[in-house]
């Protein structure tokens, strides 16, 4: 009796009765459950991006990659995360990793962008190629400002990929085990060296060519199955043990390290789905961070291959120097070399023309009308 009076007591007075008051707060418990339930499960929807790099693990190169996609999710406020792989972790080879981005296995790579020269023509002149541009700023001036990113993105587009940018490396190297002061002391020498352009303007000059990956090349020198070994610059190479088969590291005329190589260019390339996915703020920022990227990773390398030039010398290895007119020369033998690979496709034509039209232009001063007459291309 005194229950139902307390009961009827409350309703009389306004006053909500014990168990309303408890369901009403249980439901606002609830409520509030729910929404941190929703509001965590925001905070994992970040968008997660498996990319592999060509760096093997353990390399300067690698840790560089590595300790850069880790930081996205920070710069991102953890709406983007980079999951870095190295050489080989999801996709076993080059092959492999163009068609695991494309498909979506991975979203994104971190090559050598000449990697793809038997896929993609016009990528033969998208990372520097013999007594081509040879300085590091004059690719981002012809990627930045010239309209060669636009150009190499609608390429990209056809293979269902996105290019994001270039990333500088370095110039790439050769490790000799006989000196080579001129261009004729590269006859008759055993040289591994890329295939494609690069392969055919060292024939010109009575060199016999290998290909080979990385791996085997180390190897390859120490048994004397070859003579001589181009690989990427001093700081890797020294990492994987080239002063302890060689004794004798070729580079170009002062200020420039390598004529057939100078400016070996990295690049992140990403699954065009994907990237068409992404908030424009988080394509903005990925954008904007390659770029960030490209100088500390350029600029890191630099700094390690002069120390590593200070160790090869501690071994006994020594520089030689091709000259400025060997330089000379092997541009003129490499014109025709480049026309060749510019006529494959229209995209390499277009990429290659705003090449050719920049080396002509007298600020680089590379290429003249004369130049191209005695290569027999005008």
């Amino acid at each position: 009796m005194n229950s139902k009076n307390n009961i009827r007591n409350n309703c009389d007075t306004g006053e909500t009765p014990p168990r309303r008051n408890f369901l009403k707060t249980a439901a606002v418990g609830a409520a509030f459950a729910g929404a941190m339930l929703m509001g965590a499960g925001q905070a994992q929807a970040a968008t997660t991006w498996k990319i592999q790099s060509v760096w093997d693990a353990g390399t300067v190169g690698y840790d560089l990659f590595e300790e850069w996609c880790n930081s996205i999710k920070e710069k991102s406020n953890g709406e983007l995360i980079f999951k870095p792989y190295p050489a080989k972790a999801v996709a076993a080879d080059n092959n492999a990793l163009f068609d695991a981005v494309r498909n979506g296995v991975l979203q994104g790579m971190n090559p050598f962008t000449l990697y793809w020269s038997g896929k993609i023509p016009a990528s033969v002149f998208l990372s520097s190629y013999p007594a081509g541009p040879d300085q590091p700023h004059q690719w981002d001036t012809m990627f930045y400002s010239l309209g060669m990113l636009e150009k190499t993105r609608e390429i990209y587009e056809k293979y269902g990929l996105f290019y994001v940018g270039p990333i500088q490396h370095d110039a790439n190297i050769i490790h000799s085990k006989k000196p080579v002061n001129s261009l004729d002391d590269l006859k008759g020498m055993k040289i591994r060296v890329p295939g494609g352009m690069v392969a055919e303007v060292f024939q010109q000059f009575g060199v016999s060519t290998v290909s080979l990956p990385g791996s085997d090349i180390f190897p390859a020198l120490e048994k004397g199955t070859i003579d001589a070994a181009d690989y990427v610059g001093p700081a890797v190479n020294y990492e994987l043990g080239f002063s302890q088969v060689t004794d004798y590291i070729i580079f170009g005329p002062p200020g420039v390290m390598s004529i057939y190589q100078p400016v070996d260019l990295m690049d992140l390339t990403v699954n065009l789905r994907a990237w068409k996915a992404l908030d424009p703020k988080l394509q903005q920022l990925v954008e904007d961070e390659v770029r960030n990227y490209s100088q500390k990773h350029y600029l890191t390398i630099q700094k390690r291959n002069i120390e590593a030039m200070e160790k090869f010398r501690a071994d006994g290895d020594q520089v030689t120097r091709l000259s400025q007119s060997d330089l000379e020369e092997f541009r003129r033998a490499a014109i025709p070399i480049w026309y060749n690979w510019a006529n494959k496709d229209e995209d390499a034509k277009a990429i290659f023309d705003m090449q050719l039209e920049y080396m002509m232009n007298e600020t680089v001063g590379y290429v003249d009308e004369e130049d191209l007459k005695a290569a027999g291309v005008k």
